[in-house]
């Protein structure tokens, strides 16, 4: 038997994986970009492009934009990721920028797939830029953010427990909430991240609330000294142990739903199908109709289940 050679691409059994876009950036002129979607006006004034706009002055572009090529224009490109920068490059004065060149047309793997920086890993980022000679100036203005900013941004997990900033290292809680935690002691501060944490809600509000319920002992000295004199103004410490219980229980419960879903959607899967083949039958759905209505009404209503009654969201 003849065989056909084996190819290049599965070699030993190894697929080739075929790469996304071109090894190497290619300049080109803004002019032959075309962008995929219109920008609003107010963008120009948001402050992620004034960053965008700032950070591109002070150390130049960082990330390049993504094109693919136009299939209908020669020495044209679609902008798949980069809208705001090449904006910012026109204002600039720029005429031509480096691209990454996609294989094909497919916005799945940039920026709106990726994870944002939390105020952790922010915070970290600026420490190390510190910690290298870069002044808090300059980096205030490649971010557009006052110098005091940044040196508060520095001093960030100042005053935050080791265990309570690694539960909170790569979480969307804004730098806000650490001033609160500040005011805690170590072992609240554990207990108000994991809240937190386990509650999926990191507002300001619900730490607010969080500090609010906290007694005496759990707060720092000074945060005690101030709030001396708004006493009056405060719900008892009944209530804020009240709270603080019904917040503990709320977290267990949401534990405990998180670990039994898996295995309560597949037995709703499993109920489903069955009961689907049994109210298929018209001489049983008759017979229940007759003799037992109520489990008719609930059999159907499980039959036409989508998804488990606590899975909806409020």
């Amino acid at each position: 038997m003849n065989q056909n050679p084996p190819s290049p691409s599965s070699e030993h059994g190894i697929e080739k994986t075929k790469s996304a876009f071109l090894h190497q950036c290619t300049n080109v002129p803004i002019a032959n970009i075309i962008p995929l979607k219109s920008l609003r006006p107010a963008v120009k004034s948001s402050l992620k492009y004034m960053q965008i706009l700032a950070s591109i002055k002070e150390v130049g572009l960082i990330e390049p934009p993504a094109v693919v090529p136009d299939p209908n224009k020669q020495n044209h490109f679609l902008l798949l990721d980069g809208h705001l920068r090449i904006e910012a490059l026109k204002d600039l004065g720029s005429t031509a920028v480096d691209c990454i060149i996609a294989t094909d047309d497919d916005t799945y793997s940039y920026n709106k797939r990726i994870n944002r920086l939390a105020a952790v890993q922010d915070h970290k980022m600026i420490v190390n830029a510190i910690e290298r000679g870069v002044s808090a100036e300059r980096i205030g203005s490649a971010l557009d953010l006052s110098p005091e900013t940044v040196r508060q941004r520095f001093r960030l997990l100042d005053g935050i427990c080791a265990e309570a900033a690694e539960i909170l290292s790569d979480k969307p809680c804004p730098a806000h909430i650490f001033r609160i935690l500040k005011k805690m002691k170590p072992i609240r501060q554990i207990e108000a991240a994991e809240l937190m944490e386990g509650q999926r809600n990191y507002s300001l509000s619900f730490a607010t609330a969080i500090l609010a319920s906290t007694t005496a002992q759990h707060l720092v000295t000074e945060h005690n000294k101030k709030t001396r004199k708004s006493d009056d103004a405060l719900p008892s410490s009944d209530s804020m142990e009240r709270l603080e219980r019904e917040l503990a229980a709320l977290q267990t419960q949401n534990k405990a739903i998180e670990d039994s879903y898996g295995p309560d959607v597949l037995h709703l899967t499993v109920i489903r199908g069955y009961l689907g083949g049994v109210l298929s039958c018209a001489s049983i759905v008759n017979w229940l109709a007759k003799n037992q209505p109520d489990y008719l009404r609930e059999f159907q209503k499980i039959a036409e289940m989508s998804e488990l009654p606590f899975s909806k969201k409020n």
